[in-house]
């Protein structure tokens, strides 16, 4: 009865190593004796027992964080920037025999590639042209890291931590920005009103009419106020036809 279990615990075991079934996302690099013989999978995999032995790999598409970095700009400002990656592994075999851990190889690339472009930029143009940083950081981690069998398909940079001396300068330097604008917009409001009445005035210079016009639409408008009584001298122009009216009666 105890060699029977024996043998059936011999047997299951032999077909557990022997037998594996790969998802469709993964691949198993095969050591044969300790050397590479190729890849397999996804699906049912047969292995020879105590002969060969198989490394799982992920094909999928990695998102790795990058951690905060203190960094320098090129006008010597300090601050921190972390990163995310989204990488591949394209060949699984170069992935295990190339390097001993990728995805901590490839964490490592990142942190200092990080730390040596960001260097290469001043300030202004960090907050400026991220785009462009995060072509150049994805170009320079896909070109090393392509030996590993690793393909970095998007690098973006995620959060860019200012000293809080320099926050503070680039709020006043956007608040007196800001005032600078008000102050323009303004100054050219009152530029197109005094152009506005010196072309009003001219035109009611020009046409007497047009002056009496404008001076009873000014009564008509204020005549609704009741509250207080308000005096108006009349323009001599009005006045001046009854007055000789009034001279030429009394002379006959």
């Amino acid at each position: 009865m105890s060699s029977s279990l024996l043998i059936l615990a011999a047997v299951g075991f032999v077909l557990f190593s022997t037998i594996k079934i790969l998802p469709e996302w993964e691949r198993g690099v095969i050591l044969r004796f300790g050397r590479s013989v190729g890849v397999r999978g996804p699906g049912l995999i047969i292995l020879i027992p105590f002969i060969e032995r198989m490394i799982k790999v992920s094909v999928r598409t990695v998102t790795m964080d990058v951690q905060p970095q203190d960094v320098i700009t090129k006008d010597n400002v300090s601050m921190k920037v972390n990163a995310v990656v989204y990488f591949q592994v394209f060949s699984p075999e170069e992935a295990i025999v190339k390097v001993e851990d990728f995805y901590f190889a490839t964490s490592q690339l990142a942190q200092t590639t990080l730390r040596s472009v960001m260097g290469q930029y001043n300030m202004d143009d960090v907050l400026a042209r991220r785009d462009q940083i995060n072509q150049a950081l994805q170009t320079i981690l896909d070109k090393q890291s392509e030996p590993w069998g690793i393909k970095v398909s998007i690098v973006e940079l995620k959060h860019i931590d200012l000293p809080k001396e320099m926050q503070r300068a680039m709020a006043r330097e956007a608040e007196a920005e800001r005032e600078r604008r008000a102050k323009v917009i303004s100054a050219e409001g009152e530029l197109q009103r005094a152009q506005k009445l010196a072309d009003a005035s001219k035109t009611m210079a020009s046409s007497p009419s047009a002056l009496q016009l404008a001076y009873l639409q000014t009564l008509t408008e204020i005549a609704g106020d009741k509250t207080n009584t308000i005096l108006f001298p009349l323009p001599l122009d009005l006045v001046e036809p009854i007055l000789g009216n009034l001279r030429s009666k009394a002379n006959h």
